[in-house]
């Protein structure tokens, strides 16, 4: 495994991160789909065998019940200083006020919330899941600033939001001599390349490190266009994400399919090795519920498509409506 910096500093990752949301107790959150501790230990031991240094997962994920999965696995099999532990806050994790967002008691809360349940007293870098349109953003800012000093956090990271977001995030903070963003954890696949215009090229002025979620499209450049899922018959995200272009998005998971035939691969390796070669990416997030498709994601670290590939994987595009900010 050939590790990379995320971003600007030091901070050394595997080419791919272990995304931690099919993790956790089925019967607690919004996601009947995952995996409970016992079959999700083998894939997590498996990604530490396989050189992954990067799990990521969320306060939100299964209420929880992620954070403490991903946290017990990481400890029996692999050593905290060896280990990148990111995690997420913004999605509300009870009911009443203060709950959720970005305040700056949301942010104390769930931090300390968070180090609980991973099992840790430090979180390698934590993440705002979503934007705060309810929290002025210094608050916000300074917040994250502070726990960074406490010790808690030793980097921020950011996920989907508009380029003028994220580039007046970075303003503030450099202004106010708050700890900065190093990391963009957004939307990417071959099914939605909408980054392309304005953040892609942010983030790269910027140097910060780029994690996309959902490489795969949900798993739907990997298989068969009609061909369905338990997550996918239950997942009312991956409607919203992909349902309004469908005819243009079959003929690139088509083009998928005809590279992959051609190379004699798996689908799910080809996708992968877009998002993983394409400039700027550090690491794809993948999300694995069979220890195949883990197999599958490192092997496709290693396949290097040419031009020509490229080429035909990007032809059918057709420009998208902004989606994944919610």
């Amino acid at each position: 495994m050939q590790y990379k910096r995320l971003g600007k500093t030091g901070l050394q990752v595997s080419p791919l991160a272990l995304g931690c949301m099919t993790f956790g107790v089925p019967e607690r959150g919004t996601h009947p789909w995952t995996l409970d501790e016992e079959a999700s230990r083998p894939i997590i031991r498996r990604a530490v065998e396989l050189g992954i240094n990067f799990f990521d997962t969320a306060n939100m994920y299964s209420d929880g019940t992620s954070e403490e999965i991903v946290g017990r696995a990481l400890k029996d099999f692999t050593r905290r200083e060896e280990t990148v532990i990111a995690t997420k806050l913004y999605y509300p994790m009870g009911k009443g006020p203060n709950r959720g967002g970005l305040s700056r008691k949301a942010i104390m809360t769930e931090v300390d919330a968070s180090l609980r349940r991973l099992g840790t007293d430090y979180i390698d870098l934590y993440q705002i899941h979503r934007w705060d349109d309810d929290t002025p953003l210094e608050e916000t800012l300074e917040a994250l600033h502070d726990v960074v000093k406490a010790g808690k956090v030793r980097y921020l990271g950011a996920s989907s939001m508009h380029a003028w977001q994220f580039a007046r995030a970075l303003y503030l903070a450099e202004r106010h001599g708050w700890t900065r963003f190093v990391s963009m954890q957004n939307h990417l696949n071959l099914l939605y390349r909408e980054e392309e215009r304005e953040m892609l090229p942010l983030c790269a002025a910027e140097g910060i490190g780029v994690i996309p979620w959902s490489p795969l499209a949900r798993g739907r450049l990997a298989r068969d266009w009609d061909v369905a899922s338990k997550r996918s018959d239950t997942d009312e995200v991956t409607r919203r994400l992909y349902a309004a272009t469908e005819d243009a998005d079959r003929r690139v998971a088509d083009a998928v399919k005809a590279v992959a035939g051609a190379r004699g691969v798996p689908r799910a390796q080809v996708a992968m090795a877009w998002v993983a070669q394409k400039a700027g990416v550090t690491a794809p997030i993948v999300g694995a519920s069979r220890l195949s498709q883990l197999e599958d994601a490192a092997a496709a670290l290693k396949l290097r498509l040419s031009a020509e590939e490229i080429a035909q994987l990007e032809a059918p595009y057709v420009p998208h409506r902004v989606a994944g900010f919610v």
